[in-house]
């Protein structure tokens, strides 16, 4: 890994120097920042070289976190990094698909296939495919058709309005459970007097 980068989800990312602050920094608060368990805060090498009052005016404000620069970048970029996620994801699926055909059709290709799986990630899909290539085009080809089949079989099916919903759908359900974890029930607060004893 390159000086200066950090490595998320099997992918490398450079890290981009923080522009000094010129416009007011987005403040960001929410319940799950005070948590019962404090934030441990760790200072990355590559920040570390910042002076303090960049740090200061920049990084944070009061308990507050503030977004100084864009790690993922904004909105109106695209999706390239959920088209090659996905493009990934197609080939894990295609590539285990391809292993139980083989399991039970073609044994000697089903034991090749999981000894290259052991020490290969089929989860970078394009640096998988080549590999595989090389060592037996024919298994490659085959998971590249099943990976495109999947993909097709997907698109058809895909309900975006049901994703949709589902996706906020989950979102609340992560919310009531938070709010369920923070709120002082009567029954619990040592404070609270009872007011059957007055």
């Amino acid at each position: 890994m390159a000086a200066g980068s950090v490595a998320f989800a099997g992918l490398e990312v450079a890290l981009r120097p923080a522009p000094p602050c010129r416009r007011p920094p987005i403040q960001l608060g929410s319940s799950f920042l005070h948590s019962r368990r404090p934030w441990r805060r760790r200072r990355l090498p590559a920040l570390a070289k910042k002076s303090q009052q960049q740090q200061k005016g920049c990084r944070r404000k009061g308990d507050l976190l503030v977004v100084v620069d864009e790690l993922g970048g904004q909105y109106e970029e695209g999706f390239e990094d959920v088209h090659s996620q996905l493009i990934n994801f197609f080939t894990y699926k295609a590539t285990r698909t391809v292993l139980h055909q083989l399991y039970e059709m073609n044994p000697p290709s089903y034991m090749w296939l999981y000894n290259f799986l052991v020490n290969n990630n089929p989860t970078d899909g394009k640096r998988f495919l080549r590999i595989l290539a090389k060592e037996k085009q024919d298994l490659a080809e085959r998971v590249m058709i099943t990976r495109l089949h999947l993909y097709g079989k997907w698109i058809k099916k895909c309900d975006h309005a049901k994703m949709y919903q589902r996706i906020s759908d989950e979102n609340l359900q992560l919310m009531r459970e938070r709010l369920m974890e923070t709120v002082v029930w009567p029954k619990d607060d040592p404070n609270m007097e009872e007011t059957g004893n007055l």
